[in-house]
């Protein structure tokens, strides 16, 4: 078959496409948006009929994926590793329920956090649902674990976990495809009560799922994900987990590693493998990008004695993600002396893009609460949230996918006054609806600013499931219609759009503004696109 250069995140799509995947459900977030934009933009998804949609949030993908599971089709959601915290009572739902038609979900991991709020590791999810986890070193993994993930989903109906990191989802190496297969055909579940969560059929799914885990175990043990290599040098026993199994290689000559190595893909963990090497060993080090999950493990389940080193004694830093010469510290070797960055290359930190319609949003609602005292500003996830930088210093909170809305709230029903909330549209359809109603409810006084860009901008301009919805949400959530106002946030407007805002912030009660402009850079790829069409006409 053919061999293509892809990113780990782009094998996967492809591993999906050719296993024969009939939808995928995703919402944007680095490092895993282009999971689903692979798929979204493959002719060949097209052809076969694929389905592929960015919804509303992360919860929304999962369910729906989960219900093309029980129509017994293949399915996919693909998420970084906080939009599991929003999917997470599906995630650990569809562990009871099982599935029929192959069910994957991808978790993609920031260590070191270059575009997160936190730290997160997917693994501990699934060893929390007690569901099997795959976690690929390389990009063909990425591929042969898609695949094997979907076949083992069906042997035993149960979903399966993929999480991988973003190093390892944003390189890009050579992967081989193999065979395509066609879509599975509709096929109810045989057991009609499968997927009904009262407490009586609850209990008897969940002894059904721990009936199988000790085969689960055994797949562990068998699988040519996990591995044991033998080594000469027993005074050190290595674990490697993932992509920190590349990192260990490189740190040796053609990659032979002189110690005895469990290399770890598949969870359960080996416990066989394992206990190999901790009876052979004199001590052990862990390698795993993230928390310490098997360091845990592997204390509590073979405490006799010996050391065990990794993130939790410092051996390994507990925080970041792992490299090379971390590894090659925790190793005992000498550090690599770092090449200075050469004055040439001049740090440029992150901005909002000349043009961006937040900018001028941001210097009316500074120049209105000029009056005020700062820190009444509760912002969300988004391209906006730089307004919390220079020159702006706009901002004062951004914790979570729709908190702007609820501690500007909270904030509100204690007193604050005023208080506002900054979202985007994406956001807000993501997770400040809900926030909004209850707003409405209590009557909380609540400036609400829906900056309005017309896509999902951050994340590279995807749709956005609020285009056109805006106003008719928030007069049906039951904000007033005099309390809800369009504004054009653009240097020409600027006097027009203050006296507003200035208005509202003294209203009592719920307030909606809504800047609309659409983003400057999907601005500029419909324009190119537009005259592409024209070209391509003549």
């Amino acid at each position: 078959m053919q061999k293509l250069l892809l990113l780990g995140d782009e094998a996967i799509a492809q591993a999906a496409i050719d296993a024969g995947l009939s939808a995928i459900y995703a919402y944007p977030g680095t490092p895993s948006t282009e999971i689903n934009e692979y798929i979204y933009h493959s002719r060949e998804a097209k052809e076969k009929g694929i389905i592929s949609s960015w919804v509303a949030n992360e919860k929304t993908a999962m369910e729906a994926a989960l219900g093309v599971s029980y129509a017994g089709k293949r399915a996919m959601t693909a998420m970084k590793h906080v939009g599991l915290n929003v999917a997470a009572d599906p995630f650990m739902n569809s562990a009871i329920t099982g599935a029929n038609g192959g069910l994957l979900f991808v978790a993609c991991d920031d260590p070191s956090m270059h575009s997160s709020q936190n730290e997160q590791d997917s693994r501990c999810y699934g060893k929390f649902a007690l569901l099997p986890i795959l976690e690929p070193a390389n990009q063909q993994e990425a591929y042969d674990m898609t695949r094997f993930a979907f076949d083992f989903s069906e042997k035993y109906g149960v979903p399966v976990l993929m999480r991988l990191t973003t190093r390892l989802a944003h390189s890009r190496a050579g992967v081989a495809r193999s065979e395509s297969r066609e879509q599975n055909p509709l096929s109810l579940p045989a057991n009609h009560r499968q997927f009904i969560l009262l407490p009586v059929n609850a209990r008897r799914q969940y002894k059904k799922l721990l009936g199988q885990f000790p085969e689960f175990e055994r797949e562990s043990e068998v699988s040519g994900f996990n591995s044991y290599e033998d080594g000469p040098d027993t005074r050190l026993g290595i674990i490697a987990c993932g992509i920190a199994y590349n990192y260990l290689k490189e740190n040796y000559p053609g990659g032979k590693v002189p110690h005895p190595l469990v290399k770890v893909g598949m969870y359960p963990c080996p416990k066989n493998h394992i206990t190999r090497l901790y009876e052979s060993c004199d001590e052990i080090l862990v390698l795993e990008d993230g928390h310490p999950l098997i360091e845990e493990l592997l204390r509590g389940m073979l405490s006799r004695g010996k050391s065990v080193h990794g993130r939790l004694d410092g051996f390994v830093p507990r925080d970041g993600e792992l490299n090379p010469s971390i590894v090659a510290k925790a190793l005992g070797f000498a550090e690599v002396p770092s090449v200075p960055v050469p004055d040439v290359v001049v740090g440029r930190p992150p901005s909002l893009c000349g043009g961006c319609p937040h900018i001028y949003t941001y210097n009316a609602l500074n120049e209105a609460l000029t009056e005020y005292a700062k820190g009444r500003v509760f912002s969300d996830i988004g391209c906006y949230t730089l307004g919390a930088l220079e020159p702006f210093d706009a901002i004062n909170t951004c914790v979570d996918m729709g908190a702007s809305i609820t501690m500007a709230k909270g904030a509100a029903d204690v007193g604050l006054s005023p208080a506002v909330a900054v979202i985007g549209d994406s956001t807000f359809t993501h997770s400040g609806i809900t926030g909004l109603l209850d707003c409405v409810n209590d009557g909380s006084n609540v400036k609400v600013l829906i900056l309005d860009n017309a896509t999902t901008a951050m994340t590279g301009g995807q749709p956005s499931a609020a285009t056109g919805r805006i106003e008719a949400i928030c007069k049906g959530l039951g904000v007033e219609d005099t309390h809800i106002i369009v504004l054009n946030p653009s240097p020409k407007y600027h006097e027009e759009n203050l006296a507003i805002m200035k208005k509202e912030l003294e209203y009592q009660g719920v307030s909606v503004i809504i800047p609309r402009r659409e983003c400057i850079q999907t601005a500029t790829k419909r324009k190119k696109s537009e005259i592409k069409a024209k070209k391509a006409e003549l």
